[in-house]
């Protein structure tokens, strides 16, 4: 995948259901197409549009939501040029082909389990006694990379400090060792890797955008439920968000996005702009225009042949 891709495709899902070979359908709870459409033609409509697509897992359409007609099209473009620009390696296949089939044997679930059981304890025991050091660490190094981030505004670096808090809050209760959550979450994982139905590595690269955009749902889907097996709702999180539109002209428009991020109420503002009949995030739109008018790397000049 282009890293221009990943990093659209990243940026949507922070702000991935399977597709069929030559039919798409709408995954359940994804609204539908003109619903859609309508719904983006307004500031707030645009914000709750995109949360819906994510929920559903449904990342073609979250990404149609968040880029305009042509920038859509070049990102698509990119993965279907990059996504095989580098072979892979022979190990890399042999270690991909070996994981799924470990992970889609009919007694995975068993065999996992087998596995890790023996490691619980001694991985409860030394959670307990080093996971507060790590938290504490993890959050000081984080929310003092935030405060040093001359990008971010000040309501910017106070949100994201509140959801680093939040999420390290969460990683020092959950009950990651826990054998019954364990046993659901290997469950979730092989299920989710059999309906990603993929055997090889070059299967893989060989997904066209649209398959491989409904593998991606997939995976997202299969995560939010290994999440929510610890405490952490995605959907929940999703559910709780409210768009406000605050102020608008003609072009630009700005809006309040409030939600609650693992019980911690949290809220920024976003700045849009209207291209067409639709509006999308004006930052994700700046970014993309400085990253296609930055020049292309020139590959090295080949070493001139030696004389003997």
């Amino acid at each position: 995948m282009s890293t221009k891709f990943a990093r659209v495709a990243l940026a949507a899902a922070l702000g991935l259901a399977l597709v069929g070979c030559g039919k798409e359908e709408a995954p359940a709870g994804a609204p539908p197409p003109a619903a859609a459409a309508k719904a983006a033609a307004t500031p707030d409509g645009a914000i709750t549009a995109s949360v819906q697509h994510l929920k559903a897992g449904n990342i073609d359409a979250l990404l149609q939501s968040v880029l305009p007609p042509d920038e859509y099209a070049k990102a698509k473009a990119d993965y279907a040029k990059d996504m095989n620009k580098e072979p892979a390696s022979e190990e890399d296949k042999a270690k991909f082909a070996e994981n799924m089939a470990k992970l889609t044997a009919s007694d995975a679930e068993a065999k996992l389990w087998a596995e890790l059981e023996p490691k619980l304890k001694e991985m409860d025991a030394q959670m307990a006694q080093q996971m507060p050091m790590m938290v504490a660490m993890g959050k000081g190094f984080i929310q003092s990379s935030i405060q040093q981030n001359q990008e971010l505004t000040e309501a910017q670096k106070l949100q994201a400090t509140q959801a680093v808090d939040a999420l390290g809050n969460w990683v020092s209760t959950a009950k990651f060792t826990d054998p019954a959550l364990a046993q659901k979450s290997i469950k979730i994982v092989c299920d989710t890797a059999r309906k990603i139905n993929l055997k090889t590595l070059d299967e893989a690269r060989a997904l066209s955008y649209e398959q491989a955009m409904g593998k991606f749902g997939v995976a997202f889907l299969g995560l939010k439920d290994v999440l929510a097996v610890y405490g952490f709702s995605i959907d929940q999180t999703l559910d709780s968000v409210k768009a406000e539109t605050v102020s608008l002209d003609a072009n630009a428009a700005k809006v309040k996005i409030s939600y609650s991020l693992l019980n911690t109420p949290l809220s920024v503002e976003s700045d849009l702009v209207k291209v067409g009949d639709r509006w999308y995030g004006k930052e994700m739109l700046e970014s993309l225009k400085k990253k296609d008018e930055a020049p292309a790397e020139v590959a090295p000049a080949p070493a001139a042949p030696t004389s003997n």
